[in-house]
């Protein structure tokens, strides 16, 4: 009896990872249709309102084909990606240095500018923008490392023994 109830649940399991993927390619074919102004219809557009999330509930009501609609169907304007966000970051520090990791979806490595000086480090690519205020002064901006990998920036910026009271701001190539 046990392995009839696993088969049903492999079963379901795997229509359910069938109707995701086809879920998906629909809603990837119905963005790019947008995009390329061969989808006809309206939006129905409502803010999100919650404490702690931005956003809105976008629904539309479109067609492909033929048969006359009500107007071209374009992303309205309030849910365009042209809003500077902030990324979600994470800082950390051992007795050796401090890590910053910093989300970048859909970011080309030659679009991300990293300033860093001895109290803060300012991250700029594409729509987004983040100010970090670093835990310590006692850093060696100029023996900083970064990678970049699967939209996330890792930065490492060794401590150093002494403090300096001269405050540099240093541009970082990231790599």
């Amino acid at each position: 009896m046990s392995d009839d109830f696993e088969d049903l649940f492999d079963d379901v399991d795997k229509l359910h990872h069938r109707l995701a993927k086809r879920m998906f390619e629909e809603m990837r074919d119905i963005e790019e249709a947008v995009r390329k102004g061969k989808l006809e219809g309206e939006w129905d557009i409502k803010p999100i309102e919650e404490p702690g999330v931005e956003g809105y509930v976008a629904r539309g009501r479109f067609q492909l084909g033929n048969e006359p609609s009500p107007k071209i169907l374009k992303l309205p304007r309030q849910i365009r990606d042209d809003k500077v966000r902030e990324p979600l970051t994470d800082v950390f520090q051992d007795s050796e240095s401090v890590k910053l990791y910093v989300e970048l979806p859909g970011v080309e490595k030659t679009g991300i500018q990293l300033n860093v000086s001895k109290s803060r480090a300012e991250v700029k690519a594409k729509n987004f923008y983040k100010a970090i205020d670093l835990p310590t002064v006692d850093i060696e901006i100029d023996r900083a490392t970064t990678s970049y990998k699967n939209g996330v920036l890792e930065v490492t910026i060794p401590k150093t023994k002494k403090t300096t009271a001269e405050e540099k701001k240093t541009t970082i190539k990231i790599e």
